[in-house]
């Protein structure tokens, strides 16, 4: 299965996602997913991957791998996590991973070992339909709190507004689809204006305020999980923390920041409450350092930003040997959520899954031809060989596409007369 084309294509309208499409001999067709620093990776797959992947052995995918982490000169960059490096890397991974299914002819999570469950258990992450997938360098962008001035409307599913305007009218919501889970980051406003130093005991009570709609509104059937983005320091967490308490917290994710293990072990003695993390950090050998301090609850890594599937299962082992639960994150694209929801299907260790309603029944779906049913909070994997989905073909016609390729396409009627020739 021999790797002869390498594809990118951006949409300008959703400036901060890329597609990679892995084109092979046989005229099979990878389809790949990352977000965030889009130009810088685009030139990366072009310049120093491609001319790696070109002739490869599509079914080689750990070779690949291993290439692409260390003979590529991005051993001598230090290989950091979240880098335009890894993030390329990763969308290549869940590329050749979806080839591979295709040409055996069966959905991912056969391959990832079978199913352990049917479905997995879905919360929502209360964002809008615009968030994470525009072009942005900052991330105060996109926050909003009560100090704003609020709109006159709020639209459906605008749950990042309603999270800070009516969040007791958005987990009734929730709770009305079947959805149990949401979660919120009303904190981040206010480390941003201390550098997450401190919190006063006027912005600590305004920032509980949206649990506290949530609990008074529908008890304990909502579980609340809080966001912090990674943003504070350990004695503004540790405040926060004993305020939120009585309020019985799902879990709480990156809490203060994550590259201080210690730091993020000691958070864990103190607070109840599952700690999770990290798309702020999250390769293998950051979750062996997590995991042997005892620092974390709940491995929430990227598919997107850590090597994508292949790196993903390594964690999910990791932590099955831990005795710790995986619970992929997913704010940004549709194939990113299809790869994540594969892997849950097979992995023991799954505890729940991320998804943005806005998102999915809004913008994903203009984009891909399949999306992974939900229904009353849980969601089960595509049937269809491979990922199961494929970008929608008007999306590559669409006047603010930008598609690259390095090398050839093949299309399957193309590979199949080659064949018979050859065989004549």
């Amino acid at each position: 299965m021999e790797i002869v084309g390498v594809e990118t294509i951006q949409i300008a309208e959703y400036g901060n996602l890329v597609w990679v499409h892995l084109h092979t001999a046989e005229g099979l067709v990878g389809l790949g997913e990352t977000f965030r620093n889009p130009e810088e990776t685009v030139t990366y797959l072009h310049e120093t991957c491609a001319p790696a992947l070109l002739g490869r052995d599509a079914r080689q995918l750990n070779a690949i791998g291993r290439d692409l982490a260390h003979k590529v000169g991005n051993h001598f960059n230090g290989f950091p996590t979240r880098s335009v490096e890894v993030r390329g890397n990763s969308a290549l991974d869940i590329a050749l991973w979806d080839l591979r299914g295709k040409a055996m002819g069966v959905p991912l999570y056969e391959l990832l070992g079978g199913r352990t469950r049917e479905s997995i258990r879905i919360y929502n992450t209360c964002a809008g339909g615009a968030y994470n997938n525009k072009l942005r360098r900052q991330y105060n962008t996109e926050l909003v709190s009560r100090d704003d001035p609020r709109p006159e409307r709020i639209g459906k599913h605008e749950d990042l507004l309603m999270q800070v305007y009516e969040p007791a009218r958005l987990a009734e919501e929730l709770l009305e689809e079947g959805i149990t889970g949401m979660k919120i980051w009303p904190f981040d406003v206010y480390a941003l204006r201390s550098d997450g130093q401190e919190i006063s005991g006027s912005d600590l009570r305004k920032a509980i305020w949206p649990i506290e709609q949530i609990r008074s509104a529908v008890g304990a059937r909502m579980d609340i999980l809080i966001e912090y983005h990674g943003l504070w320091r350990l004695p503004a967490a540790l405040q926060i923390a004993a305020a939120l308490a009585e309020f019985d917290i799902y879990w709480h994710e990156e809490p203060v920041w994550m590259q201080n293990f210690d730091d993020l072990a000691r958070y864990r003695e103190r607070v109840r409450g599952r700690v999770a993390g990290s798309e702020n950090l999250g390769t293998l050998q950051w979750y062996r350092e997590v995991f042997v301090r005892g620092a974390l609850d709940v491995a929430h890594f990227d598919l997107a930003w850590i090597g994508g599937l292949t790196e993903g299962q390594r964690i999910a082992h990791l932590a099955q040997a831990f005795d710790r639960s995986i619970a992929p994150h997913d704010c940004t694209g549709p194939v990113t959520l299809i790869a994540n929801v594969h892997l849950l299907a097979a992995a023991p260790n799954a505890l729940i899954t991320e998804t943005v309603r806005s998102h999915v029944a809004g913008f994903y779906r203009e984009l891909v031809t399949d999306m992974p049913e939900i229904e009353r909070g849980y969601i089960r994997p595509l049937e269809k060989p491979g990922l199961g989905s494929a970008l929608d073909p008007a999306l590559l016609a669409r006047k603010d596409a930008r598609i690259r390729l390095t090398g050839k396409r093949v299309t399957e009627a193309a590979a199949a007369a080659t064949s018979k020739e050859a065989r004549q």
